[in-house]
């Protein structure tokens, strides 16, 4: 899936966002802002968003633009892996979300598992990290981009608990996969986390 529109409309507003951040001349900024207002018709002309919302999103980032990043976590218990569903469009998902300021990315991939299945976890590999954007993964486009980070979790108590995200948690063969909240997770993460478990020398993904 090739997606030039949306990998320009990103690059335009991290050259917006990062001249509002450092240039002072108010002719150079006005320029900056008309940069963001074309990123947010470019995203808008291609997706159901509106130019509008996407430049109140723009707007709302500041200092210098990085890409955001995404924690998944790959629990396994036998030979089944723990997803949940989320509220939001009814499909399963990993455990995970945004990775939070200062907190770590192991704690917070932790933190994340216990909040939206109600286990409780730890650490035990980075497994892969991923370019969200990447076309090699098929996720559907957001205005954002973003880097995935999966670490494998090893079950160390509790009990299944949805939560305000998720109304259900349950864990899943290989061959039994629910539909998957694609915006989230691809079959083919699944798919990959899964040859992890089986071999755990496999080294780090990247992309």
């Amino acid at each position: 899936m090739s997606l030039k529109w949306l990998e320009w409309g990103q690059k335009l507003q991290a050259i917006a966002q990062n001249g509002l951040t450092y240039n002072e001349n108010p002719f150079d900024r006005e320029r900056y802002q008309q940069v963001r207002q074309i990123a947010a018709e470019i995203i808008s002309t291609h997706s159901n968003i509106e130019a509008s919302s996407l430049l109140n999103l723009f707007n709302s980032e500041v200092g210098y633009a990085t890409p955001k990043v995404d924690l998944r976590a790959a629990v396994f218990d036998s030979d089944k892996i723990l997803l949940v569903r989320e509220k939001e469009d009814g499909c399963w998902t990993l455990p995970g979300g945004w990775a939070d300021i200062g907190e770590s990315p192991s704690d917070g991939v932790v933190r994340e598992v216990y909040e939206e299945s109600g286990y409780q976890t730890r650490v035990v590999k980075l497994l892969a990290v991923y370019d969200r954007n990447h076309s090699r993964h098929g996720h559907p486009p957001l205005a954002y981009h973003i880097y995935k980070l999966f670490f494998q979790c090893e079950l160390i108590g509790g009990t299944p608990k949805a939560s305000f995200e998720t109304e259900e948690v349950a864990f899943f063969r290989e061959t039994e996969i629910p539909n998957l909240s694609l915006t989230r997770v691809v079959p083919s993460q699944i798919t990959r986390l899964f040859e992890y478990y089986r071999d755990p020398n496999k080294p780090t993904d990247f992309d």
